[in-house]
C-alpha cells in the first residue's frame, strides 16, 4: 500500500516529486508540470446560462399543469371567440414562478466562487536554488516554498523545516485553536487531517513562526479541492413541501385526464356533439386544475421569509422554510456555532494560596498578578476595532489571557513599559514553553516562562506542584486548555542564552485555564429541541475530551449516549452506521466525507436532516443535508453558499426560533392546500353531476379561472399569515414520509367540497326552475360558488370555534375577504362585466336564497367544531386567553 506525504521521509517524499530538498524544480520542469497538471486553482463545472437555467424551472410538474391549464384556457377563447385574459393570467404566473426559481438556483456554483477566493494570490517559491515571488496559480507539485505569520497557504505541502510553526485550520477541521506544526515523519496511517502535524493545507493561514515546505498536491487535488468536488457532486435533496406538491400535482393531473375522459364517455353515450363535449369536457379540466396553488404556496413562503429575516434568519431558497418545521436531527458544528469561537480564561489556580478562582467574579491580588506575568510572556497583543472595542490579535490562547487583563486593568503595553522586555526563548513543540525575559523596576532581570504543566513541573524548584498537579487533571478533565507559569530571577542575560540557561530552577506560579465556552442561550436552545422532539448532534473536528465536555454542559450528550473519534467513525461500515447512528450525540475529529456519511445514514433512517456550520470544512455536509443552516458573522462565503439559511446573529437559538417559524407555516400552507383543494373538488364534482343530470355545464371556463385565480387567491394568501400558535413545539416533528393530507385531512376536504357542490346545485337547480334560463341558472351558482368559498376561509384558520378565535382577530383575512366580495360583486352587479362573463341580474329574492346558502358552510362547520371537532386538525386546543395573547403577533 502506497504511503502517504506524511508518512514519508523528507528524502522519500522529494524523490517520489522528483525535486530537490535545496535547488528546488528547474523553471523548465515547473512549466512541464504545469501543462500537465493544470493551474493551481479550483475548477468549476459548466454553468447553466441564465436562460438554461430560466427554462429548467418548467421542468416542476405544477408547472406544467398550469402550462397544460394556459393551453386548455387558449382553446376555449379560440373557440368562444372570446378574450384572451384567463390564458395571459396563468402564463403571467408561469413566469413569475419561473423567475423566482431563477434567482434562487446557483448554490453550489457561489461555493466554489468563494472557495476559488480564498486562494493565496502570491508565493515564495524556490525555483533552481533561487527565491522568487510568483502567483500562487503557477505552483506545481514539487515546489519548494517558504511561509511566515499571516501568509495564507497557497497549496498542500509537507514541512521541511519550521520554527515555532502554527497553523490556523478552523476552516478545514473545525478547530479554533491554531495547530502546532513540525517538520518529521507520522508513521501512523489514516491520522486526520487535523493531526497531520508535518502537512499544511491551501486555504489555511500561518498565525505563528516560518516554514519551509515541498508542495504535494495543487488545484483540485489539495482537501480544499477535496470539498469542492464534494459541493460540485452533492445532489440537493428536495424538500418535504416539494415532494408532496409533486405527489399531489401527479394526483390532480390523473384526476383532470380521468374525468375528461368519464365526460367524453358520458356524452358520446347520451349521443351529445363533439364539439359541445369538449367544451364541457374542458371546463371539467379547468375545475379540475387549482390554477393558483403553486404561486400562492410561493407567496406564503414569502412572507414566512420576511417574517425570519426580522428574526436573524435569512432563508436563501424558499421551499426550506417547510423544511424546518419538518426536521428531526440537528447535526451542529462545535466551533462557532455551539460555542463563541473564541477562547475566554476562566479559572485561575494560585499555587501559593493553593486556590482555584473563577473568572465569573472577583480575583484576588495573587490571581491578578499571575495575569499580568501571563501578559508579559506573550506574543499577542489587542488591537481596537472602529466601535473602539479591544480586538484580539494573535494566538487565542494567549490572547484570551490578554483580554482577561483588558477586563481587569492589567493591559501588555503598560506592563511592557513597567518591565521593558530585553529577550526571548520562542515556543517550539520540543520544549512545549516559552521564556520572555524582563528587567523590573527595580533593575534586577526576571525570567517569566509559560507553557504546560508537566514540562515545566521538571524544571520548577520551587512552588506547589502538589496543588498544581491535580488543579491540572481537574481543569483538563473539563477540556480547558491549561498554561502554568513560573519566574526566575537571574544575575545577567545574553542572547545567546539557551533554555538550559533560563527554563531552570523555576519557582511555580500557577495556572491559567482557558476554553472556547458555549453559547450562553446555546444550552436553552438544545432543551427546547429536545422538548420538540428534535435530536441535537454535535458534529467537530476537536478532539473528543473537549466536545464532550462541551456537550455534556449543554445537554447534547446524555446517559447512554456516546461520543466517537473520526478514526472510531472510518472503521464503522455504511450499514452499521446507519444502524448505530441514533446511539451517538458526538462526533470529533471528523472529515468533511466523515460529516456527510452521519447525514445520509440520519436520512437512511427517515430523518430529515439540519446541519449547521461555519467552516469550509462544513460546506459539503450544508448542502448534502435537507436544510443547511450557516453562520452570518463567523461564517465563511463558502459556507453561505452551499447553505439553505444564513443566521444573521450567528446564534444557536436562532435556528429553533426558525423551527417554530417553519412548524407555523407548514401548518399555514397546509390550511391553503385544503382550502384551495376543498374548493376545487367542489367544482368538479358540480359540473360532473351537472353532466350527468342536464348534460350541461354550470360554469363556463373563465367562471371557474376567476374563482381559482382571483375569489380564492386572495383569502388563500391570507390563511398563510396566521401567526404561529405557543404549543407548536411540544409536538413531535411531522414524519418525513407523513402526506399533507394525513389524520384524516384528505377525507375532511373532500366532504368540504361534496358540501360546496350541493350546494351550488341547488342554487343552480333553483335558479333555472325560477327564470328558466341557463345564464339565470349560472348566476345564481356562480354566486353561491364563489361567495361559499370565500366564507370557508374563515373554517380554515384553526381547529377552534370562531366563538375562541375571534371572527375578527386576523385583520389580514378580513381585508382579503372583503376584497373578494368586492371581486364577486363586480361580476354579478356590473353590467358590463356581467354580460362578459355570460351572467345576467337575478331577482332580489334569489340574491338572498344565494346568500343563505354560502352562509351553510360556516355554520356546520362552527357546530362541528363546537361538539367533536377540536382536534379536527390534529392540534391541541388552547386557552382562549393564550390565543388572544398570540394575536398580539399580527401584523397591521
Amino acid at each position: 500500500m502506497q504511503r502517504t506525504p506524511y508518512q514519508m521521509s523528507e528524502q522519500e517524499l522529494l524523490d517520489r516529486l522528483s525535486s530537490h530538498g535545496e535547488q528546488g524544480l528547474s523553471e523548465e520542469e515547473a512549466q512541464k508540470r504545469l501543462r500537465e497538471n493544470g493551474l493551481n486553482r479550483l475548477t468549476e463545472g459548466r454553468k447553466k446560462t441564465v436562460i438554461q437555467q430560466f427554462f429548467s424551472q418548467f421542468k416542476d410538474l405544477m408547472i406544467l399543469i398550469l402550462l397544460a391549464a394556459a393551453g386548455v384556457s387558449f382553446v376555449i377563447a379560440f373557440m368562444e371567440k372570446e378574450g384572451y385574459f384567463e390564458p395571459i393570467l396563468i402564463l403571467l404566473i408561469v413566469v413569475l414562478n419561473a423567475i423566482i426559481g431563477t434567482v434562487q438556483e446557483g448554490k453550489a456554483e457561489r461555493a466554489l466562487e468563494a472557495l476559488k477566493k480564498m486562494s493565496a494570490p502570491k508565493a515564495r517559491v524556490i525555483r533552481k536554488g533561487e527565491e522568487r515571488v510568483i502567483d500562487a496559480s503557477e505552483l506545481v507539485p514539487g515546489d519548494l516554498i517558504f511561509l511566515e505569520a499571516g501568509d495564507f497557504v497557497p497549496a498542500d505541502g509537507r514541512i521541511l523545516q519550521s520554527s515555532s510553526l502554527k497553523t490556523e485550520e478552523s476552516a478545514l477541521t473545525g478547530e479554533s485553536e491554531p495547530e502546532e506544526k513540525q517538520a518529521g515523519i507520522l508513521e501512523e496511517g489514516n491520522i486526520p487531517l487535523g493531526d497531520r502535524t508535518n502537512m499544511i493545507y491551501s486555504g489555511c493561514s500561518v498565525t505563528y513562526g516560518t516554514a519551509k515546505a515541498v508542495i504535494t498536491a495543487t488545484g483540485m487535488d489539495t482537501e480544499i479541492g477535496k470539498i469542492a468536488r464534494l459541493i460540485a457532486g452533492a445532489e440537493d435533496t428536495g424538500t418535504p413541501l416539494q415532494h408532496k406538491l409533486e405527489q399531489l400535482g401527479r394526483w390532480i393531473g390523473l384526476l383532470a385526464v380521468g374525468v375528461c375522459i368519464v365526460i367524453f364517455i358520458l356524452g358520446l353515450l347520451d349521443g351529445m356533439e363533439i364539439v359541445e363535449i369538449f367544451m364541457i369536457a374542458v371546463a371539467l379540466a379547468v375545475s379540475a386544475i387549482p390554477e393558483g396553488l403553486p404561486a400562492i404556496v410561493t407567496v406564503v413562503l414569502a412572507l414566512g421569509v420576511q417574517k425570519m429575516v426580522r428574526k436573524n434568519a435569512i432563508i436563501r431558497k424558499l421551499p426550506a422554510v417547510e423544511t424546518l418545521g419538518s426536521t428531526s436531527v440537528i447535526c451542529s458544528d462545535k466551533t462557532g456555532t455551539l460555542t463563541q469561537n473564541r477562547m475566554t480564561l476562566t479559572q485561575v489556580y494560585v499555587a501559593a494560596a493553593n486556590t482555584l478562582e473563577k473568572t465569573e467574579g472577583p480575583l484576588s491580588a495573587q490571581a491578578l498578578e499571575l495575569l499580568r506575568w501571563g501578559a508579559l510572556c506573550s506574543e499577542g497583543k489587542i488591537g481596537a476595532a472602529e466601535t473602539g472595542e479591544p480586538v484580539p490579535i494573535g494566538d487565542p490562547t494567549e490572547t484570551s489571557i490578554l483580554m482577561e487583563g483588558e477586563k481587569r486593568g492589567i493591559r501588555k503595553s503598560e506592563a511592557m513599559e513597567q518591565y521593558p522586555r530585553l529577550g526571548t526563548l520562542p515556543f517550539d513543540s520540543d520544549r512545549k514553553m516559552m521564556a520572555s525575559i524582563h528587567r523590573d523596576p527595580d533593575g534586577r532581570i526576571l525570567v517569566i516562562v509559560k507553557g504546560a504543566f508537566d514540562e515545566m513541573a521538571a524544571r520548577c524548584a520551587a512552588g506547589n506542584l502538589e496543588g498544581g498537579r491535580q488543579a491540572n487533571g481537574d481543569m483538563g478533565g473539563r477540556a480547558l486548555r491549561v498554561l502554568a507559569v513560573g519566574v526566575r530571577y537571574i544575575d545577567e542575560y545574553r542572547p545567546e542564552m539557551t533554555s538550559e540557561d533560563l527554563e531552570t530552577e523555576l519557582t511555580f506560579l500557577g495556572l491559567l485555564g482557558m476554553i472556547d465556552p458555549p453559547r450562553p442561550e446555546a444550552a436553552a436552545a438544545v432543551a427546547l429541541c429536545r422538548e420538540a422532539g428534535i435530536r441535537p448532534v454535535m458534529i467537530t473536528g476537536d478532539h473528543v475530551l473537549t466536545a464532550s465536555a462541551i456537550a455534556n454542559e449543554l445537554g447534547i450528550l446524555k446517559e447512554g449516549d456516546r461520543a466517537i473519534s473520526g478514526m472510531e467513525l472510518s472503521a464503522l461500515s455504511e450499514e452499521e452506521l446507519v444502524t448505530q447512528v441514533e446511539e451517538i450525540s458526538v462526533y470529533a475529529r471528523v472529515s468533511p466525507e466523515d460529516k456527510i456519511r452521519i447525514i445520509q445514514a440520519w436520512q437512511k433512517r427517515g430523518a430529515v436532516v439540519s446541519m449547521t456550520g461555519d467552516g469550509v470544512n462544513d460546506a459539503p455536509a450544508l448542502k448534502a443535508a435537507d436544510i443547511g443552516c450557516a453562520m452570518g458573522i463567523t461564517g465563511t462565503d463558502v459556507a453561505k453558499g452551499a447553505s439553505d439559511m444564513i443566521l444573521s446573529d450567528d446564534n444557536f437559538a436562532t435556528i429553533v426560533d426558525a423551527v417554530r417559524e417553519g412548524r407555523g407555516i407548514y401548518e399555514n400552507i397546509r390550511h391553503t392546500v385544503g382550502f384551495l383543494l376543498g374548493t376545487n373538488i367542489g367544482e368538479v364534482l358540480i359540473v360532473l353531476a351537472a353532466m350527468v343530470l342536464w348534460k350541461v355545464s354550470p360554469f363556463l371556463a373563465i367562471h371557474l379561472l376567476w374563482i381559482n385565480l382571483i375569489t380564492d387567491s386572495l383569502p388563500a394568501i391570507a390563511l398563510g399569515m396566521e401567526p404561529v400558535r405557543d404549543d407548536v413545539m411540544t409536538q413531535k416533528p411531522k414524519p418525513k414520509e407523513e402526506g399533507i393530507f394525513a389524520n384524516g385531512y384528505g377525507l375532511r376536504i373532500v366532504l368540504q367540497g361534496l358540501m360546496f357542490a350541493l350546494l351550488t346545485l341547488c342554487g343552480f337547480a333553483l335558479a333555472w326552475s325560477h327564470t328558466g334560463e341557463l345564464e339565470g341558472a349560472r348566476t345564481l351558482a356562480f354566486m353561491v360558488l364563489a361567495l361559499s368559498q370565500t366564507f370557508h376561509a374563515f373554517n380554515m384558520r384553526s381547529s377552534l370555534s370562531l366563538r375562541m378565535t375571534g371572527v375578527f382577530t386576523n385583520r389580514i383575512l378580513n381585508g382579503a375577504v372583503l376584497l373578494s366580495l368586492a371581486l364577486v360583486a363586480l361580476v354579478l352587479f356590473v353590467p358590463p362585466v356581467c354580460t362578459a362573463f355570460g351572467l345576467t341580474a337575478l331577482p332580489a329574492s334569489l340574491y338572498g336564497i344565494g346568500l343563505a346558502l354560502a352562509l351553510v358552510p360556516v355554520l356546520v362547520l362552527e357546530i362541528y367544531k363546537n361538539t367533536a371537532g377540536k382536534k379536527a386538525c390534529g392540534r391541541r386546543a388552547i386557552r382562549p386567553e393564550q390565543e388572544k395573547e398570540q394575536r398580539k403577533d399580527y401584523p397591521s
